[in-house]
């Protein structure tokens, strides 16, 4: 039996706990499945920059990557693993609709789940922008969750 992966966006807003706890649902109706959650980073990689800027920018983008995985991503993976759910996760930096297509071909995933923000501020832009571009060009397909 093989198992089917979800993958679910997340940015610890309350809209990606939406599409969390939906993607929860559908891993306790498929069985053998596992959640990955990954969180994205905007981030540009075209920069005219000098070396001194490029490892300052190297360096800021490793304590991002460090503050998402530990203050949302690590207790929502402890949470999961503790209610049995087969669960990991990824933070990735670029363009959101982009990298969670590209970590769904990477992993054979066969959905992305992500939620429409309706908050306003990061999560409405983040998720807004991000659910249309990713409903229109995803390899695999995606469930939206208001």
């Amino acid at each position: 039996m093989t198992t089917t992966t979800l993958i679910i966006g997340i940015d610890g807003s309350r809209a990606s706990k939406r599409a969390l706890a939906h993607g929860q649902r559908l891993s306790k109706l498929i069985g053998e499945c596992t959640l990955l959650l990954v969180y994205v980073i905007e981030w540009s990689p075209y920069s005219f920059q000098n070396a001194a800027e490029n490892e300052i920018r190297h360096n800021r983008r490793e304590e991002e990557i460090e503050v998402a995985r530990t203050r949302v991503l690590d207790p929502i993976i402890r949470s999961l693993r503790a209610e049995g759910f087969d669960a990991d996760c990824k933070v990735r930096h670029g363009d959101a609709a982009e990298i969670l297509n590209a970590v769904a071909l990477e992993t054979r995933a066969e959905q992305i789940i992500v939620a429409r923000g309706s908050e306003g501020g990061f999560a409405s832009r983040f998720f807004g922008t991000v659910s249309v571009k990713l409903a229109s060009s995803a390899s695999v397909p995606v469930t939206i969750v208001s």
